[in-house]
């Protein structure tokens, strides 16, 4: 058991230091509403380009749709310009969010070519350009997540945390790679101490964080308020609330099995397809049924027809016998 204290974020008090990471594609309201039924204290939305959301690009303010009224949820924002970053953080913050976090840690080449996301950690000016213009836009509280640096040649986190603090972020998540890893090898949790030591705001530790056992050995490693869990969840939107449990001493809650696991999952597929529509939903759906499966370790030909129905009804029939036809995995 780790002794944690209450997250605190600016005037707000987290109800669990295990967060649900932003992730595209994966995060979105369905999912995240999914999530905090079991509980965690906090779901970030998935990354929103801030000029497409004030442009109103189709598809992209579904993004940072909320559950209005939730307290534990956080819309991610991404871009370059002091002007459309606030912009978009004063929208956000109009349509409910309780939190705004900054994306300085992306690595997609996409993403770091339009010098967004970490490529900021090689101008730490024009990083701060955009912190003050959100933190300046809102009176929510503002966070941020980074990685360690672009390579190992430059560690910059600790400075850009401590600069980002000055400027009235109020939480920091680092995912323990640099931008030129990617996500391969393995997150160095240890170097995070670096930023946990360089500020007073909480620090989150982020990255191959999957179980109570890495959770644990993370906050140890790393001196950081509380964790936050990205790929770990998929297919197991139980698990933060395992590892909250396991990190304050209480009884470990099982994961859903039988009819409740086929049933959870409907009601994931049924708000996916209410919430996006039929078709789209139908698509953007199907990778998290092929991580239930997996979970459900599905026999291959039956994984095949529900991955390749075409009408939800036939998802509707398939989708108990598939979640039920194999020995679930931990």
């Amino acid at each position: 058991m780790i002794n944690h204290m209450t997250i605190q974020v600016a005037d707000r008090s987290l109800d669990s230091p295990v967060l649900l990471a932003p992730m595209a594609g994966i995060t979105d309201l369905p999912f995240r509403r999914l999530v905090a039924r079991f509980g965690a204290g906090l779901v970030v939305s998935e990354m929103v380009a801030s000029q497409e959301m004030v442009q109103a690009k189709p598809g992209v303010r579904e993004r940072a749709e909320l559950a209005f009224g939730d307290a534990g949820t956080s819309v991610q924002l991404a871009g370059r310009d002091p002007y459309w970053m606030a912009e978009a953080a004063r929208m956000v913050e109009a349509n409910g969010a309780r939190m705004i976090d900054i994306n300085m840690g992306c690595p997609a080449k996409k993403v770091t070519g339009g010098l967004s996301g970490s490529a900021l950690l090689k101008d730490l000016d024009h990083a701060l350009t955009l912190i003050e213009a959100v933190v300046g836009a809102v009176a929510v509280p503002v966070t941020l997540k980074t990685r360690l640096g672009w390579d190992d040649a430059k560690l910059v986190a600790p400075e850009l945390a401590l600069r980002a603090e000055r400027a009235g972020v109020a939480m920091i998540t680092i995912h323990g790679r640099t931008r030129c890893q990617f996500y391969k090898g393995h997150a160095d949790w240890s170097a995070i101490r670096a930023v946990r030591n360089a500020v007073e705001i909480p620090v989150i530790a982020n990255g191959d964080i999957t179980s109570p056992e890495t959770a644990t050995a993370a906050l140890v490693a790393s001196g950081a308020a509380g964790v936050m869990v990205g790929r770990g969840i998929q297919g197991r939107p139980w698990r933060l609330a395992q590892i909250d449990a396991a990190l304050s001493g209480r009884p470990v809650p099982a994961a859903p099995k039988g009819s409740d696991f086929s049933d959870m999952v409907m009601g994931h597929y049924e708000d996916t397809l209410a919430f996006y529509g039929s078709e789209l939903g139908g698509r953007v759906v199907r990778k998290h049924l092929g991580w239930y499966m997996d979970v459900a370790n599905t026999p291959a030909a039956l994984r095949r027809e529900v991955l390749t129905a075409a009408e939800p009804g036939t998802v509707r029939r398939l989708v108990p016998d598939a979640m039920t036809a194999g020995e679930l995995v931990a």
